[in-house]
């Protein structure tokens, strides 16, 4: 996948053909490998680059008001049932007055920002610094480009009054679970979660209430922090009841 990429935006660098990095920050600074006196050193430094991104992250986001993420596999078909509806709920929140925001890549993601953008409200990426980027898609309108995947979750979680979650790989369970536990926890409140397609999501909820709960890892209260379902008339109205640019949001 990454022979494919001929481009690469690093914040406000661009890296074409040779000067692509294939490492990531999030790598140098999580890869145990690094560890050394020298490396000790260095991450009171990186404290400041972290600082900075929150900070250019919150200020372009400060002013999008009332929004929904929406996440969902970067790998899902444009000619599939699950991109269509990942159109559909774009437009389908934006009139219901809400912005829309999703990582920002292909798939899913894309496809929500293009039924946000068909619909006239504001279309909203936050990517992420990866060895195989592939840039914002072209149906954001607002995008910020992220080094941290910590930075990159907590304005998502910070700017959203809810989330929907389409079918999705490794990154959308990251981002579905981090936000189950900040509800669970109650770091945050009246922040509905949405997972949108009853057959992808039935083996995760089985599982769930026949290991997890049934095993007391977790309380059979918790299937209640979600709504499941195939309609996206149901989706939009489960995630954006009781919501709206007066909730009670993610502090930090």
């Amino acid at each position: 996948m990454g022979e494919d990429v001929t481009e690469q935006r690093l914040g406000p660098v661009v890296r074409r053909r040779s000067r692509i990095q294939r490492s990531t920050m999030d790598q140098h600074l999580l890869d145990s490998r690094e560890r050394s006196a020298e490396y000790i050193h260095d991450d009171p430094w990186r404290v400041l680059r972290m600082q900075a991104e929150f900070v250019e992250g919150f200020g372009a986001l400060a002013e999008v008001g009332a929004a929904i993420s929406v996440f969902g596999s970067a790998r899902t078909p444009a000619d599939s049932p699950e991109y269509a509806a990942g159109v559909a709920i774009g437009k389908a929140l934006v009139e219901a007055g809400f912005a829309v925001i999703t990582g920002g890549g292909p798939g899913a993601m894309e496809a929500a920002n293009k039924g946000a953008l068909e619909a006239g409200g504001l279309s909203v990426g936050l990517g992420i610094e990866l060895p195989f980027e592939q840039g914002l898609n072209k149906y954001v309108d607002l995008g910020v480009n992220f080094r941290y995947f910590f930075v990159r979750k907590t304005c998502f979680v910070k700017y959203a009054q809810g989330f929907v979650v389409l079918p999705g790989g490794l990154g959308t369970m990251d981002e579905l679970f981090e936000a189950l536990t900040l509800v669970q926890t109650k770091k945050v409140t009246r922040f509905p979660i949405v997972l949108f397609g009853s057959e992808y999501w039935g083996g995760l909820i089985d599982w769930l209430r026949k290991t997890v709960i049934a095993q007391g890892k977790a309380g059979e209260k918790d299937l209640d922090l979600f709504h499941v379902t195939d309609d996206v008339t149901e989706a939009v109205r489960l995630v954006t009841k009781e919501t709206g640019p007066g909730a009670n949001l993610y502090e930090v």
